[in-house]
């Protein structure tokens, strides 16, 4: 073995405790690199497994009611591969394991057994057969939450009649990976399924023999999905169309882009701060180490030893830390991989999962890890190259200081003198103080940045839980009801109160931009579904214009006193100019809102409910469930209660993971910095401090001059961490901006207390190590060292 490389094994013996923290840093990085680049080639390979080869739809639509004799014109639509008109509805269930009514989503399966697109995967049991009224196949997150198979069964109630169902077999959908009930905001696996049954029992069942209210499209590769829509439309429209949407606008669907595109965030915003505080340490341990054997390093180059190779030397031991990180990093990377892929699998109801470990992920953590250490290194090993032989070998020259601001400082305040000597420290090593500052920093920001979705949800559920929707539960009608019908709901047990709702499909015009949405009609004074914005907090009633969520009115690129055009979908091509009112932040959907009595007036009709918000008494939910479940009338419900609480227990959980996960993180990047610089700064002052200690300094005032400067640095870290998470959840709240959902930037004091408390905690543990060391100093062989 070459003598500088036993040279490199005493280091690396000397240095372990230093150069494993900045392992863990940079192992930390390769780990998030390699596990969220998994996770996001996983899930996205796995998605559009799925999607080819049950032939996920293009394009849907629905109609009030359309003959089968238009599919033929559908399917001659320039680009349209497939066409597949089917039955879907809504309908109640009457469970033996649930008190309150359950909702399910029918779907028809066409008299050939296999749908043409959006194809079942049986887990369990067959499909029904044509003509058998009561056999049904279930959803398998359905199935699972009640423990159903095949042989099982439970009510439903079809269009006002009540009937048993039989299951027959359950299944996956790739329509359904993320299912929502109406009115729901998050999957609720007890309350909500979706069914498919044979066509002509769903048909005969609602009036829809020859006929379709749903259908759905497969297109050609590189057909201009626009064009299809519009012609489909131009279709449907006689036929009560409510307007095509394609695979961006499918719920699930884009729940699963959502959470794909959130991935990627993680990808390019974490490993780069793990990669740039691993170059900072590098660069402090190895100056420092260069600086400690400048004589050796003369020695070298007298001995015949080039610049490159000397060199050479420390640049491999940068490498060598950079090899234990990447290491680290990929084993950890490769398991915490398996884990997230699988709870992607389970929570999206994936029939299988394609795990995905690319190479090229792997070589490029371990390039963009070793340039790290490598670049952290190059600026630190520069100076040997510069240095020749009998410089290196003499004592370097007395630093020059210049009288600075900290030392004007010092002559005004006049602190005491161990106080004086952190301060001219800092004074005469700005640029280290700084480094040191932003990388302490950096921990407090990531805190903050995963702690604040903890303020914004809660704010979230406030606006749409306590503010905006008010009511307990939500009825819905299979078919439009004259107001008059409320007073019936409030003769139900238990209703104390019953609000009406409309909604009207409807594309929004201004200027050139455009947009489809449904228009909801609310009555003024309504109590319990209001149009409330979550920033001002206060009302914005309608007026005689239009409301619109503020999202929706961006996209619109309108703002208040601009005229909005609105075209009615299922009505003529009529555009009625509308006042834009006002807008509002209610974080789900695209809203947008008009006086009931005007709504109703510009479709030409009179006021109609297609839902009512109730009020109710709990002592009598027993009562109310048992006359919901024999009501004709009604097709759906939805318990408020419940959905709050599966979106409070959903949310809580993944925030919670996220809090734990950037806590250790940013504790890492704290540890990594704080211990090395007070390792660095120990070795740097060693002699002095026990020439102090031989002075009569007691090692309380000697631990205080070494980590009195540590501790100021990271008082002045945490508020500059502070203000970088703010701008790193500001960032994190525009990119999950989309049309489903946004998120309130809402940061409270104590995320702000707590992302301090963290960052203070790791600073202090890592300074409590090096004082230990302090301790232990044996003050005879340190004053044999030489400078």
């Amino acid at each position: 073995m070459r003598a500088l490389d036993k040279k490199l094994l005493r280091d690396i013996r000397r240095l372990w405790a230093q150069s494993l923290a900045i392992a863990a840093v940079l192992a930390a990085g390769v780990m998030v690199m390699v596990t969220m680049n998994g996770a996001l080639r996983s899930l996205s390979e796995t998605r559009d497994t799925y999607y080819e080869r049950a032939r996920f739809a293009d394009v849907w639509s629905s109609a009030a009611r359309a003959p089968m004799s238009l599919v033929p014109e559908i399917a001659a639509i320039e680009g349209v591969a497939r066409v597949e008109a089917r039955i879907t509805e809504n309908a109640i269930l009457d469970l033996a394991d649930l008190d309150a009514p359950g909702m399910g989503q029918i779907i028809s399966i066409p008299a050939s057994g296999e749908p043409e697109m959006n194809r079942l995967i049986l887990r369990e049991g067959r499909l029904p057969e044509p003509g058998h009224k009561n056999e049904v196949v279930v959803s398998e997150a359905f199935a699972l939450a009640h423990d159903f198979h095949p042989g099982d069964g439970f009510s439903i109630t079809l269009n006002g009649q009540k009937r048993p169902l039989t299951i027959t077999g359950i299944a996956l959908s790739p329509e359904f990976i993320y299912s929502i009930g109406p009115g729901s905001i998050m999957p609720d696996d007890m309350r909500f399924g979706i069914l498919w049954m044979p066509e002509d029992v769903l048909a005969a069942a609602f009036n829809l023999s020859g006929a379709f209210n749903s259908v759905t499209l497969g297109v050609t590769r590189g057909t201009d999905l626009e064009q299809v829509k519009d012609e489909l439309e131009t279709l449907l429209k006689p036929y009560g169309g409510t307007g095509p949407y394609d695979r961006e606008q499918q719920t699930s669907n884009a729940f699963l882009d959502g959470e794909i595109m959130g991935l990627e965030l993680m990808v390019q915003f974490l490993p780069p701060i793990f990669l740039l505080i691993t170059a900072f340490l590098v660069n402090m341990v190895l100056s420092r180490l260069i600086t400690l054997e400048r004589e050796q390093i003369g020695l070298l180059k007298a001995l015949g030893y080039s610049a490159w190779e000397v060199s050479w030397h420390y640049l491999k031991l940068a490498m060598l830390i950079g090899a234990v990180g990447i290491a680290i990093g990929w084993a950890t990377g490769y398991w915490a991989t398996i884990a997230i892929a699988e709870i992607y699998g389970e929570f999206f109801h994936f029939p299988y999962l394609v795990f995905i470990q690319y190479p090229a992920v792997y070589a490029l953590s371990a390039v963009t890890g070793t340039g790290a250490a490598l670049f952290g290194a190059v600026f630190a090993v520069r100076r040997v190259v510069q240095l020749s032989p009998a410089v290196a070998m003499s004592p370097p020259a007395p630093t020059r200081f210049r009288k600075g601001l900290f030392d004007r400082l010092i002559g005004v305040v006049k602190p005491r003198q161990t106080t004086m000597m952190i301060l001219r420290a800092i004074g005469r090593w700005p640029l280290r103080a700084a480094m040191t500052t932003l990388g302490i920093s950096m921990s407090a920001a990531m805190i903050v940045a995963a702690l604040f979705m903890l303020d914004s949800f809660d704010e979230l559920l406030d606006v749409a839980f306590v503010q905006v929707n008010r009511q307990d539960a939500i009825l819905e009608f299979a078919l439009p009801r004259p107001e008059t019908v409320l007073d019936d709901v409030e003769n139900l047990p238990g209703v104390m109160l019953a609000e009406g709702a409309y909604s009207a499909p409807a594309r929004l015009y201004h200027g050139p931009r455009t947009r489809t949405v449904a228009i909801e009609g609310r009555r003024d004074g309504a109590e319990l579904a209001r149009v409330f914005d979550g920033v001002s907090r206060t009302e914005v009633p309608p007026e005689d214009g239009i409301v619109l969520e503020a999202r929706l009115a961006n996209h619109l690129d309108a703002r208040v006193g601009d005229v909005i055009e609105v075209e009615f979908l299922q009505h003529d091509e009529t555009r009625h100019r509308v006042i834009l009112t006002g807008t509002v932040q209610t974080f789900f959907g695209l809203g947008a809102y008009m006086d009931q009595q005007k709504l109703s007036a510009m479709l030409g009709q009179e006021p109609q409910v297609y839902m009512a918000n109730v009020m109710i008494d709990e002592g009598q939910e027993d009562a109310l469930f048992k006359a919901v479940k024999d009501a004709p009338a009604i097709s759906g419900i939805t318990l408020m209660t419940t959905v709050r609480q599966s979106f409070d227990e959903t949310m809580a959980e993944s925030a919670n993971i996220s809090v734990i996960i950037y806590s250790f993180v940013a504790s890492l990047i704290a540890v990594g910095v704080v211990y090395n610089s007070a390792r660095i700064q120990l070795s740097e002052r060693a002699r002095e401090l026990a020439s102090l200690r031989i002075l009569g300094f007691t090692r309380g005032e000697v631990s205080y001059i070494l980590l009195g400067e540590l501790f100021l640095l990271t008082a002045a870290a945490i508020p500059l961490g502070l203000w970088l998470g703010y701008i790193l959840a500001a960032g994190m709240v525009e990119s999950f901006d989309s049309d489903l959902y946004s998120i309130p930037l809402l940061i409270t004091q104590e995320t702000y207390i707590r992302a301090a408390g963290v960052v203070a905690g790791a600073s202090i543990a890592s300074a409590l190590l090096v004082r230990r060391r302090i301790d232990r100093m044996d003050l005879v062989a340190v004053m044999k060292t030489r400078e």
